[in-house]
């Protein structure tokens, strides 16, 4: 298997993108990577996307962005797995160019989620639950959500106040950032003080519905190398793996072994443990997303995610930081881009392009996709080398 770099990135303003379609999305954040990759060669294209048939009713997503980015007849595939897309789309094209089955593989995660009324997007995103079990008796990710953060304040004491302070961080780190939705700070009063969604989950623990695009270039570490792309970012692990897909099936909802799995694979691959990783891009779907994912990626152990971003172990200056992109909270989350931008903010911090949300001495990154409630995750590894 050969060794894979990323040589370009690209993403736009995330948002309610009304005069944008998702074909343009596509094409801006494809064009940008390519401008920061210095090549406009692709031999294949993988694009992640949840439910564009629901969005904007546009299936079709390998001959439409082909098209519209002037690469007819390159060969082109849409994947999905839910809010993992994205990631998988990466995975895709990683294996592409590990294999030898293509020199340069595009890598595309869209989604645009603002066509449709909310209660649209709501029965859109609750496809990626058990629609037998769950959707059928009205459950929607809030709801689910809420359950695992009502177990979690139930055996290990988390407060509303440890919630809320996952998402006065990110807002933080998404203050920085140029890209983000919603780049505005909030206090742990105005979180906590906020719409009840489902009880502990309030829209301030939210993610919001976004409209964006994010690609990613993927060559050997030899081509790379041609194009002088320095520092030299590298794929070095990546693990995939699934759990059942609806909660009540669970022996524990709060063991996300898809997350656990997903984790070791990586870190197995690359040769590493939790402890070489500088820092993380992870799923905060909610606020208790973050919190339970870090747990079963053994950054702490369980229940004391809280206390530990309480403490500042997860901030920009803290022990372990994770989201200094402002993750999904901040950010946004057009759920089939969300896995590709973890990437892009990964190869944005190895290079030392981040600005005032740089962190210090980065050398390693992790980033976590996950689809529904857990029920499938995605981890990339990628290093300077």
């Amino acid at each position: 298997m050969r060794e894979v770099a990323i040589i370009g990135v690209g993403m736009m303003k995330w948002g309610e993108l009304w005069e944008k379609s998702l074909r343009d999305l596509c094409v801006e954040a494809a064009l940008n990577c390519l401008q920061d990759a210095g090549t406009d060669r692709v031999d294949a294209i993988t694009i992640g996307a949840m439910s564009s048939g629901l969005f904007t009713g546009q299936e079709h997503l390998a001959s439409l962005v082909a098209d519209y980015l002037g690469k007819k007849n390159v060969p082109a595939v849409r994947v999905e797995s839910a809010c993992a897309s994205g990631g998988l789309a990466v995975r895709t094209a990683f294996m592409e160019v590990a294999s030898g089955m293509s020199e340069y593989a595009l890598a595309i995660g869209v989604e645009k989620m603002t066509d449709v009324s909310g209660g649209e997007a709501t029965y859109a995103l609750a496809t990626a639950a058990d629609q037998e079990w769950e959707g059928f008796h009205g459950i929607t990710f809030p709801g689910l959500y809420a359950m695992i953060a009502r177990a979690h304040m139930e055996r290990y004491g988390t407060t509303r106040e440890q919630l809320a302070e996952v998402a006065v961080k990110n807002h933080h780190n998404g203050s920085l950032n140029p890209h983000a939705q919603f780049p505005m700070k909030v206090t742990r009063e105005q979180v906590m003080n906020s719409v009840m969604v489902a009880d502990p989950i309030r829209i301030l623990d939210c993610s919001p519905i976004t409209d964006g695009a994010a690609a990613v270039l993927l060559t050997t570490t030899d081509e790379a190398k041609k194009l002088k792309k320095q520092p030299l970012t590298v794929i070095t692990g990546i693990g995939n793996a699934t759990d059942t897909i609806s909660l009540a099936q669970r022996k524990d909802i709060l063991q996300l072994t898809a997350i656990i799995a997903a984790t070791e694979r990586a870190l197995e691959m690359a040769g590493k443990t939790i402890n070489d990783i500088s820092f993380a891009e992870v799923h905060d779907c909610f606020t208790i997303a973050e919190l339970a994912v870090i747990e079963a990626m053994g950054v702490v152990k369980a229940g004391q995610s809280g206390p530990a971003t309480v403490d500042g172990l997860t901030s920009l200056e803290g022990k372990f930081p994770i989201n200094p992109s402002g993750g999904l909270k901040s950010k946004g989350h057009p759920v089939g881009a969300t896995g590709v931008a973890q990437i892009c903010e990964a190869v944005t911090q190895l290079r030392g392009e981040a600005g005032k949300r740089q962190i210090k001495n980065a050398k390693a990154a992790l980033t976590q996709n996950m689809g529904g409630s857990g029920g499938s995750s995605v981890v990339h590894i990628v290093e300077v080398k």
